[in-house]
């Protein structure tokens, strides 16, 4: 497998495995090859990843998803990545790699392809989008933005926004991107099956199973409180 074929998958199942070994050379092997241009949308904590952690603060999620659904002086880019992150826990790197041949629309409806089904994107999210793709930015678009492929135009042309950029935006409107994506894997995986939640999201199927076994075990007594409460919805 080249580099450039290397998807965020691939590593995360690497990594998984027992005989893996030097985080620390590969993280910056990693890093250098992203930053150079040799391979897109990779992320790679140097502490190895032993499981989910909390506390999840579900009600701070669906507070933060109203306000980028509804905020209209947020950037837009920076609205609907914040979505992509809450709502469907995208890590910064992968939404800035996005493409907008993942992105469906017949005219009824709107399709996000994050993994190997296609997401249905909820009102008013659609909207949001849609006007995204039709009004991207950047100077990786200037002058030509129907034949750039980028979801997230960057600062150089024919490259998409850096991963680790956006993930400062995100910060500057109010998210912490690796709580906000720990809670909302948290909660999808109370909702949804290790396989449906690694079809859908484009996780690694082990990361899927973990995430699993921690909403419907050691989170079991928070979960259970969390189904008592009035369910929150995007309007």
């Amino acid at each position: 497998m080249t580099l450039a074929a290397l998807t965020q998958n691939d590593l995360d199942r690497w990594v998984s495995e027992p005989q893996f070994t030097y985080p620390k050379e590969t993280g910056h092997f990693i890093r250098w090859a992203v930053g150079r241009g040799h391979a897109r949308g990779l992320t790679f904590d140097q502490a190895r990843w032993e499981g989910p952690r909390g506390p999840h603060d579900t009600e701070k999620r669906w507070d933060d998803a109203r306000r980028l659904l509804h905020d209209g002086t947020l950037p837009l880019p920076d609205r609907v990545a914040g979505l992509l992150l809450l709502l469907y826990a995208q890590s910064a790197a992968g939404i800035a790699s996005l493409t907008t041949g993942q992105i469906r629309d017949d005219g009824a409806s709107v399709t996000i392809m994050l993994g190997t089904a296609p997401i249905t994107l909820p009102e008013p999210l659609t909207g949001l989008v849609r006007e995204l793709v039709a009004t991207r930015s950047g100077h990786a678009a200037i002058g030509r933005p129907g034949t750039v492929p980028w979801l997230f135009p960057g600062g150089r042309p024919g490259h998409p926004l850096n991963g680790r950029r956006l993930g400062d935006r995100l910060k500057n409107i109010g998210l912490h991107p690796r709580q906000a994506r720990a809670t909302a894997l948290f909660t999808l995986a109370s909702q949804l099956p290790a396989a449906v939640l690694a079809r859908m999201l484009g996780i690694h199927i082990h990361a899927a199973v973990q995430w699993q076994k921690a909403a419907s075990g050691d989170w079991m007594t928070y979960a259970a409180d969390l189904s008592r409460r009035p369910r929150g919805n995007l309007t």
